[in-house]
């Protein structure tokens, strides 16, 4: 059973590795941030139009069900998206299209991208939502530092119906990073408290383990609210946590609380450092459910391996 255990550590150690980066947010942008991108309206409210911002401030998304067909505008003022009743569709003449892309690792902008040329659409989705990188809602100058959180500047993207103008209107605000320190030594502590209590109660770690499950699937699920996607391998974290309220030998403590803090801990540990998270909700939650997976998983790990040593007889008897 040991060797076993070893086996596995050392495999899922060499997957971890690259696979982390990958695996600590849904979405091809999500990232922490020390600037909270928030839209404060429109300047000419529409029925049916609404907007709001996703990814942690790395784009808008805007809805329209009002049956109107609403433009969105580009950096010089040429259209750019259009939000039909029948879709959504983009301008291939306009320089934002390419430019927006680039945010996202796209392509260059090609020499017949000219805002002064006639629209050029371009069918992107049958849907009436739409989603898109814009650089008029980023702070892209020299990086803010502070301790308090302070208003950098206000924000507009201009739309079109019809012959009618009207704006997003939001704000970027500067927000200071918490204190990582704390966050980690809360998770140490944590991982701690969780392997003496298993080790003098052997039945509370199904419980701590199924609260830290739970707390996983909140944290993921935030995620998706705040447009992120499913992150499906946390999820499996999640549960394979839960299922330690049920079933507990040693092997799968172990094997719990390690794929719970690499995958669901470790993997999303950057919430630490930055006080805007892609997830809905305030970003203290966040970083509390990364605590617990950090936390909790290294405790049922260690508890695990503790188990798995103490069932291993400290002197075999010879077979005569």
């Amino acid at each position: 059973m040991t060797r076993l255990l070893l086996w596995f550590l050392a495999v899922a150690g060499a997957v971890i590795g690259p696979a982390t980066p990958a695996l600590a947010h849904a979405g091809d942008t999500t990232a922490v941030s020390h600037y909270r991108v928030t839209v404060t309206g429109l300047s000419s409210p529409l029925a049916g139009l609404s907007v709001r911002v996703v990814e942690g401030g790395a784009r808008l998304e805007l809805s329209n069900t009002s049956g109107r067909t609403i433009e969105v505008l580009g950096y010089s003022g040429e259209p750019y998206l259009e939000v039909r009743p029948d879709g959504t569709w983009e301008n291939v003449h306009s320089p934002a299209t390419y430019v927006n892309q680039t945010l996202g690792g796209g392509t260059a902008i090609p020499p017949a991208a000219n805002p002064t040329s006639a629209p050029a659409w371009r069918r992107i989705s049958g849907d009436t939502t739409v989603r898109w990188h814009d650089q008029r809602t980023q702070w892209t100058e020299s990086a803010w530092t502070g301790d308090r959180e302070q208003r950098l500047r206000e924000w507009a993207v201009p739309l079109r119906d019809q012959v009618r103008t009207f704006d997003i209107q939001g704000a970027i605000d500067y927000v200071p990073p918490p204190r990582a320190w704390a966050w980690w030594a809360g998770s140490a502590l944590l991982g701690l408290a969780v392997t003496l209590a298993a080790m003098r109660w052997p039945r509370s770690a199904g419980p701590v383990a199924a609260v830290a499950g739970l707390t996983t699937v909140a944290y993921v699920v935030a995620g998706a609210l705040d447009g992120g996607g499913w992150a499906g391998v946390p999820i499996v974290a999640a549960l394979l946590a839960c299922g330690a309220a049920w079933r507990s030998p040693p092997f799968y403590l172990t094997l719990a609380g390690f794929v719970l803090a690499a995958f669901a801990g470790f993997g999303s540990a950057d919430v630490f450092f930055a006080a805007v998270v892609p997830s809905a909700g305030p970003g203290w939650f966040a970083r509390l459910a990364v605590a617990m997976a950090i936390g909790v998983g290294a405790g049922l790990a260690l508890t695990g391996v503790l188990r798995l040593r103490a069932a291993v007889p400290a002197h075999p008897q010879p077979i005569s």
